[in-house]
């Protein structure tokens, strides 16, 4: 693919500052690349700025590529000569001050054809993809189905309830119409099961406790007035 550079000598900026604005820039579109720029608030944004453009301008001339096709493929900062200078300090000491520079190199290629086929499609309204569903949406269409039942059984027993008031209506009582409905089954074929053991067991267990509770009472008695007797003949 076809590519051009800008190179900017001898910036007046130590080379992991200029770092950072580049990384911002590097891979993007020009138009995302310069907004960025434009509202970065560190120092070395406005040259790289002005180095971008200087770099599409190259592209345009030398390649005939359209702004439109390039982005920032490639951005970097080299280490420059370092100026070196004295400060004075106390007792006649001196000290020494690096001022670093930096080389800027930025280059900018055009995108490949398949690239820009699908940048076509999707400035020309094509449909985008369909997103995968949240937690919330997962959450609503679990709980559709659960509605539903819900608004069933409030139907039937809406059922029953016309059912009784229109049976009472006819005079017919609601246990005479279970009794009905159990010799129907008892004729189809279906016998009902028998009651008696579960009866029989709970009249088992009622007179135990009613002993174990009347056997207490006369031994709290007799203790009271036992009491009671010793206490007059020692008077």
């Amino acid at each position: 693919m076809p590519e051009s550079r800008a190179l900017l000598r001898h910036l007046r900026i130590s080379p992991p500052k200029v770092r950072e604005v580049l990384g911002l820039i590097r891979g993007r579109e020009i138009d995302d690349a310069r907004e960025r720029l434009r509202f970065c608030e560190r120092g070395p944004a406005g040259d790289v700025l002005k180095l971008l453009d200087s770099a599409v301008a190259n592209a345009e001339t030398n390649e005939n590529v359209p702004e439109d096709e390039l982005f920032v493929s490639r951005a970097y900062a080299d280490e420059g000569p370092t100026l070196k200078r004295w400060r004075p300090r106390a007792r006649g000491r001196g000290t020494r001050i690096r001022k670093r520079t930096s080389h800027v190199t930025i280059i900018v290629a055009r995108f490949s054809d398949d690239e820009l086929d699908l940048r076509r499609r999707r400035e020309g309204g094509a449909p985008s993809r369909l997103r995968r569903p949240t937690r919330r949406r997962r959450i609503r269409r679990e709980a559709e189905p659960d509605e539903e039942l819900e608004g069933a059984e409030e139907m039937e027993g809406a059922d029953e309830l016309e059912l009784e008031a229109a049976e009472e209506a006819e005079g017919v009582d609601i246990d005479e119409r279970d009794d009905i409905d159990e010799v129907d089954e008892t004729e189809e074929g279906g016998a009902p099961e028998p009651a008696e053991p579960a009866k029989k067991a709970r009249a088992t267990k009622k007179p135990a406790t009613k002993k174990a509770t009347t056997a207490k009472k006369p031994t709290a008695k007799k203790a009271k007035t036992t009491k009671k007797t010793t206490k007059k003949k020692g008077t």
